[in-house]
């Protein structure tokens, strides 16, 4: 079996980081989807391609992996720059400006 273990991003929606802390095990798929010719539904026969394993590190989901014999590759997350402005949010509304405020 092939997996792809990374840490998954974070919702576009929001700007939290929640749930990016953990790391996920994800199997591909090993086999094609088919199209029911009645229903038009998709479907397959693999059911590992549903399993979304969760830890708490890399380690241990790289350990849980060699365990059960699972070829694995990991991939890393991008991590995004900070943006902190010296002044913060109350630069904004700065009485000391040194040129008019504009958009």
């Amino acid at each position: 079996m092939i997996a792809r273990i990374y840490q998954p991003a974070r919702n576009a929606m929001t700007s939290g980081q929640a749930k990016t802390k953990t790391w996920v095990l994800e199997y591909a798929q090993s086999s094609a989807r088919d199209i029911d010719p009645l229903m038009g539904w998709t479907s397959s026969d693999d059911t590992q391609s549903q399993v979304k394993l969760r830890f708490s590190s890399k380690e241990a989901a790289l350990d849980y992996a060699k365990e059960h014999g699972i070829e694995a590759t990991v991939t890393e997350p991008h991590k995004r720059k900070a943006n902190i402005r010296a002044g913060g949010y109350g630069e904004n509304f700065a009485t000391d400006r040194k040129g008019p405020w504009t958009h």
